[in-house]
């Protein structure tokens, strides 16, 4: 079977991988050990290439590192590296995969099949991103890794989708900064809760969080006695999200922050502003 061919089957997974499957990629099964025996190299990537058929990925990862191992200088070991990391992909070993791409691009780097062992990287770390409540570590590196696909690789299918992943993985760090940000403003951390806010509407102003993000900044320049940067944060929302739910809750809540005697004029100045 090709490799073209083979590449076609990859299939991206689901973000945010759950709790579950973690733990399933942590008990795969220990590394299968080929016993060494002298074989020609279109015998051993055959075998390694029925075992990915047949779903046996430990062992088709173990032979196509075979075929690497007796055959080092062959056009067949520069494909058995990719197909290894494919097979290690597919095992859920993703620090294995990780491994030997970063090796394969260190030695291949002008290989033309670059782009995808830049791609299936990148995939590694976006299947591992977990959900907003733990270290977003594995997200960083994930955003990292589809940045470099899009950008070294712009007129490909790879980056196409990495530019697609690279929204939702911008979408889940904020969602972080968010949860974090929501915790300080019910703690009266309102500096630290400002920060996180700030981030959000600075650093990911395309995600679906930035409403929210300036409807807080809001009420934590508020609590503050700031009303300068309160009213700078909601005509800011009330310019670029008019119809949200959070424009109507920031308009709520600067209006009923005024006096009395002012809302009526704040209400009007208001409807001016935007």
């Amino acid at each position: 079977m090709s490799l073209s061919i083979r590449f076609a089957r990859l299939r991206p997974r689901l973000l945010a991988a759950s709790a579950s499957l973690l733990l399933l990629a942590a008990c795969a099964g220990e590394k299968e050990v080929i016993p060494y025996i002298e074989r020609p190299v279109e015998q051993i990537y055959t075998e390694a290439a029925n075992a990915l058929d047949n779903e046996n990925y430990l062992k088709a990862a173990a032979l196509f590192d075979e075929v690497e191992r007796q055959h080092p200088y062959s056009q067949w070991a520069v494909r058995a590296q990719l197909m290894a990391a494919y097979a290690h992909y597919e095992a859920l070993r993703y620090d294995d995969a990780i491994t030997t791409l970063d090796r394969f691009i260190s030695l291949h780097p002008g290989n033309r099949n670059a782009a995808y062992a830049y791609y299936l990287k990148a995939l590694c770390y976006y299947e591992q991103i977990s959900d907003v409540r733990r270290d977003q570590s594995m997200t960083e590196s994930a955003l990292t890794a589809l940045q470099d696909v899009a950008r070294r690789f712009p007129a490909t299918t790879y980056a196409r989708d990495a530019n697609l992943k690279l929204d939702l993985t911008r979408d889940h760090l904020a969602g972080k900064d968010m949860e974090v940000g929501r915790y300080y403003l019910v703690t009266g951390q309102y500096m630290a809760a400002i920060k996180r806010f700030r981030r959000v509407v600075d650093k990911y102003q395309t995600t679906s969080h930035v409403p929210e993000a300036l409807h807080r900044l809001t009420e934590a320049y508020l609590a503050l006695g700031i009303v300068d940067e309160a009213q700078a944060s909601a005509a800011l929302l009330g310019h670029n999200y008019p119809g949200s739910d959070w424009y109507q809750r920031t308009y709520t809540l600067m209006t009923d922050s005024r006096p009395a005697a002012e809302r009526g004029f704040f209400s009007r100045a208001w409807d001016w502003m935007f």
